[in-house]
């Protein structure tokens, strides 16, 4: 290699060179990287303490519903989703809040509050959630056409077989016997994609004029090991 030509002084003027040359680059450098770092730790400083405050609200809430407090929950609802639109605590929110509303009959305002969840959530679970509880209200309120426009089974995912037994619920309410049939044989199907009660959707068929097919065959216990003799 060329060093081992360089005498020491040579070396250290060569040294020198290369860091009046670079210096700048390198104190550049090491500024970014000190910057990105700061921006980072600052990035998850202020998540943290969003997440908390969201947290705080949320548990709020709860207390306000606890106490029959619907009005300051809605409130806090409004809070969560004027500061944090985007949080699980806000989606968790109006599920709370939906819940309240439909079991007091209020239909109009829980599914209100079912449709933000499923038109804001990125929490795609959370919104099939929430999708499967608005197609029963609207069921409950004769919206029939809608619940099947909202249903898609294709992307239902794992939840893909309730889907099926609500269209097959709303089917029924219109009158379409030979549609419901076809939709709660699929929630039974052994290809089906989640659970349902399978009593009961058994029972649903039965009452539409549908075959039962045969339940998934359940694997065969495991031979207990023979002892040494």
């Amino acid at each position: 290699m060329v060093e081992d030509y360089l005498t020491d002084r040579d070396q250290e003027e060569a040294l020198r060179n290369w860091w009046k040359e670079n210096w700048k680059w390198i104190l550049a450098g090491i500024a970014l990287g000190l910057g990105l770092l700061a921006a980072y730790q600052y990035w998850q400083t202020y998540r943290d303490q969003r997440a908390s405050a969201a947290a705080k609200v949320y548990a709020d809430l709860q207390k306000a519903l606890t106490g029959n407090d619907l009005d300051q929950a809605n409130r806090l609802l409004t809070d969560l989703s004027n500061d944090h639109a985007k949080s699980g605590y806000t989606q968790q929110g109006h599920l709370l809040l939906a819940k309240r509303d439909a079991e007091a009959g209020k239909f109009d305002d829980a599914m209100k509050h079912l449709r933000a969840v499923v038109d804001t959530s990125g929490d795609e679970e959370l919104a099939q959630v929430a999708r499967l509880r608005l197609a029963r209200l609207l069921i409950q309120t004769g919206k029939h056409d809608e619940v099947l426009q909202l249903l898609n089974v294709e992307k239902a995912g794992a939840f893909a077989a309730q889907a099926h037994e609500i269209r097959g619920d709303a089917l029924v309410a219109k009158g379409d016997a030979q549609g419901a049939r076809a939709e709660f044989a699929a929630a039974l199907a052994p290809d089906a994609k989640g659970q349902v009660d399978r009593p009961t959707v058994e029972l649903k068929l039965r009452d539409v004029g549908g075959e039962v097919p045969a339940a998934p065959a359940k694997p065969a216990p495991a031979a207990a090991a023979k002892g040494d003799s």
